[in-house]
């Protein structure tokens, strides 16, 4: 099968950890043992969050003030190099020598005229308390908003329209070549009046990317991997249960959370509607058992209704 994992950002940073490039790579190789599991005999996409990272970038841009802030798009684009380099890394230690990685800076239109840039809502960065993030707000102009009992800045996320890279991404897949790419959902580029081409302020969703990416690439499977085994409903209370199988009309009548379940749900919905093929939501560390039909909340057409575990 020709697989697109997309990789929440728990598997490259676990809230409250100290942002150091050895808690990354310890996350990441952790993340790639379970990847490894699914490589025999497919071809495999790796798609990845991005937001602390481009968090830390962007603190560490302003404190140098020599010079202005690098925008998000670069802070992006150095990301996405980053977060690659030892993804390919930490996987090519565990797989056969001549397996070939590549790692794409992925470029992603989106829509000058998309609502989203008139309200904010994807949270990057790390998290403050509400006093930082109000005196931070203050300072540099953020948009902030509240994330558990925390607040993180906020940034407009539009909706992906086209990944520029698409081509080579197939042919090196054709090639054999596991590839990295639409990290933090892509770099966000939008073309000007002069139908030139620039990148913008803005961060796209990673797993509505992710959907968008696996649909152009003709994927078999997407599985977008999180901190939790399923979906579920009444998610942290006594009531909660967990959905083994859902069509994306029902799963989409249920209203999880934007901040958090939300968007993964939405991008499932999306690519099982659009091409037909499974979307699989669950754990990391049941990646094995999700691609052999096993674990996870499987959204797709080919059933009516919604069945709970």
């Amino acid at each position: 099968m020709r697989i697109v994992v997309a990789l929440g950002g728990n598997a490259l940073l676990r809230r409250g950890e100290p942002m150091t490039a050895d808690n990354q790579r310890a996350n990441i190789r952790i993340a790639t043992e379970q990847i490894a599991k699914i490589h025999p005999g497919n071809q495999l996409v790796i798609a990845h969050g991005n937001g602390p990272q481009v968090g830390l970038l962007s603190l560490q841009a302003a404190a140098y003030t020599s010079v202005s802030p690098y925008p998000l798009d670069v802070l992006g684009a150095e990301t996405e190099g980053m977060i690659g380099y030892i993804i390919e890394q930490e996987l090519g230690n565990l797989l056969a020598f001549e397996v070939p990685f590549a790692t794409l800076l992925t470029q992603v239109e989106v829509d000058a005229n998309d609502p989203a840039f008139k309200n904010p809502s994807k949270p990057i960065g790390p998290v403050y308390t509400k006093a930082e993030a109000e005196a931070l707000a203050a300072e540099k102009g953020w948009a902030i908003a509240p994330d558990g009992d925390k607040f993180r800045r906020v940034v407009a996320s539009p909706k992906p329209k086209r990944i520029f890279e698409i081509r080579p991404i197939k042919w090196l897949l054709d090639q054999g070549s596991i590839v990295i790419c639409a990290g933090g959902g892509g770099i966000p580029t939008m073309y000007d009046e002069n139908r030139k081409l620039k990148g913008i302020e803005a961060v796209i969703d990673k797993d509505l990317c992710s959907a968008l990416l696996a649909e152009q690439l003709e994927g078999d499977l997407l599985v977008i991997a999180t901190d939790v085994n399923a979906a579920y409903i009444d998610f942290g209370k006594p009531t909660q249960k967990a959905i083994a199988q859902a069509h994306p009309d029902e799963m989409e009548k249920l209203g999880f959370a934007a901040g958090s379940m939300g968007p993964k749900v939405q991008a499932a919905c999306e690519f099982a509607r659009n091409t037909g093929k499974a979307a699989v939501i669950g754990s990391l560390s049941d990646i094995e058992a999700i691609v052999q039909g096993k674990a996870g909340t499987r959204i797709s057409t080919e059933k009516p209704g919604i069945t709970y575990l």
